[in-house]
């Protein structure tokens, strides 16, 4: 009976810290760092990294099947039926208005978010771009009003769906219907290779802010100088119970997520997407260069 009671409470006093992702590279990525680094210091953990999209991880986490996962700010806009809040324009803004909600209604805790964000973005060649002194979506705006041949590959939810419509409201241009090349999927890869190919006249790419592919396909982002775009800043959230039972989860994750910039996110991308490393690989790699574990 002692033994048995023994056994009994073992479980709860070393329960393993559940770390999740969501099916894309980077969020695997991110979340195999954090479980790596959870584990180096002693507190156990259990991989469900890319078990599906926003909404399946999301279900999972209020309903307790995993603990800990990285989500990105912009996200609680539609979480929380707000999507039209200009706070998620700016990331402090963003995070502190997430926070508050997901804490209040679910007892969801924001852990530090990088300083980064993946929203959606245009990129243009860097022959083109270099040439026509094309740095912002200002500096495009006045290209595609002088008559500049922009060609746009991306996918029908961008062109369709209110991203592309509200970019060129704010930075006054109108790409017509021979300017746009709305692909079958719309996957960034896709866009990111026909820009880089010249495909069809292409030269501008709908992309994500931390896309791997950016750099490596010669492609010039432009800066949402203006602020259009939400900012999606990657945040690692997780359930209040299991941060109270491991407090020491939010100054181990601080020093990770502030180590993150936009460039730092891309080119560990490309390692994942471009080179075809395994995310766990990597997340061990720059753990190790940065010092995090040894």
């Amino acid at each position: 009976m002692v033994l048995a009671l023994a056994l009994g409470a073992l479980p709860s006093a070393q329960a393993a810290v559940v770390v999740s992702s969501k099916l894309s590279s980077e969020s695997a990525m991110l979340g195999q760092m954090i479980r790596l680094l959870l584990n180096a210091h002693d507190i156990p953990t259990v991989d469900r990294t890319k078990i599906g999209a926003t909404p399946v991880v999301r279900k999972a986490l209020l309903t307790g099947e995993i603990d800990l996962y990285v989500e990105y700010t912009g996200n609680a806009g539609f979480f929380f039926n707000d999507a039209a809040n200009p706070a998620w324009k700016d990331l402090a803004q963003g995070y502190a208005l997430g926070a508050r909600l997901d804490y209040n209604a679910n007892h969801i805790v924001w852990l530090t978010p990088a300083r980064a964000s993946n929203a959606w973005a245009l990129a243009v060649r860097e022959d083109v771009a270099a040439g026509n002194h094309l740095r912002t979506l200002s500096d495009f705006g006045r290209w595609v009003r002088g008559g500049g041949p922009a060609v746009l590959a991306c996918s029908a939810e961008f062109a369709n769906a209110g991203a592309l419509r509200s970019l060129e409201r704010t930075y006054d241009f109108t790409l017509g219907s021979e300017q746009r090349i709305v692909l079958a999927g719309g996957e960034t890869a896709a866009t990111i290779a026909a820009a880089a190919a010249g495909t069809n006249g292409t030269n501008t790419a709908m992309v994500y802010g931390t896309d791997g592919g950016i750099v490596a396909a010669k492609l010039r982002m432009l800066e949402d100088d203006r602020h259009d775009q939400p900012i999606y800043a990657p945040v690692p959230i997780i359930r209040e119970a299991v941060l109270k039972q491991y407090p020491q989860i939010a100054s181990l994750v601080k020093p990770l997520m502030e180590s993150f910039s936009r460039e730092s996110l891309q080119a560990l991308n490309a390692r994942v997407q471009i080179d075809g490393e395994a995310e766990e690989s990597v997340a061990a790699e720059y753990l190790r260069a940065q010092g995090f574990v040894r």
